[in-house]
């Protein structure tokens, strides 16, 4: 099992099929699921048999990229996972940052943490010239955190999502930060 990176706080691993346990309960919480599908239940097949499965075949196509299990330095205990990759048609330089944490996660700064981390890993390390996030509109803790690691709002849209979700006419909101953006703010953030 790879080790993407660590933070203060949190290490991001690869995950395994063993983990579909994990991603049953975090799936299966309505609160966390709530800007996703609604709230709605999500069968154990589905993870199983989709999503594991997804997760693991990123790790083959590139090192820096895919789906990373979040675990609690101190602890070992799975707070959620954060995506860092490229959307299926998009320029391999223009990853997107996700996040999914478990409610008890949330509050304590580990999203804006780790997001940051991946966004500098991303600069620093790979050949990143942009990095996007998206949210629905009505999701301020999620776009809070992508504007206290330095991303700016770049636009609202309206998708089309297979699952009505309240709040969803109010669109969605995309948040990037480009190379020159971060420098910049490095420099800004230097003694």
């Amino acid at each position: 099992m790879r080790v993407l990176l660590t933070t203060e706080r949190v290490r991001l691993r690869q995950f395994t099929a063993d983990d579909a346990d994990l991603l049953y309960a975090l799936d299966n919480d309505p609160a966390v699921m709530r800007y996703i599908n609604g709230g709605a239940a999500v069968p154990r097949e589905e993870i199983v048999d989709e999503v594991i499965p997804a997760f693991l075949g990123w790790y083959a196509r590139h090192a820096a990229y895919g789906f990373w299990a979040a675990e609690e330095r101190g602890s070992g205990r799975f707070l959620g996972w954060f995506h860092y990759r490229p959307e299926e048609h998009d320029d391999p330089r223009d990853p997107e940052l996700g996040y999914r944490l478990h409610t008890a996660a949330w509050g304590h700064g580990y999203a804006t943490e780790v997001s940051q981390a991946l966004v500098d890993h991303g600069f620093t390390s790979c050949d990143v010239v942009r990095v996007h996030a998206s949210t629905m509109v009505v999701n301020v803790g999620s776009w809070r955190v992508m504007e206290n690691v330095g991303m700016r709002r770049v636009r609202i849209f309206h998708a089309d999502w297979p699952v009505r979700i309240d709040g969803d006419e109010h669109g969605d909101v995309e948040y990037a930060i480009t190379r020159g953006e971060w420098e910049a703010r490095q420099s800004s953030r230097e003694p």
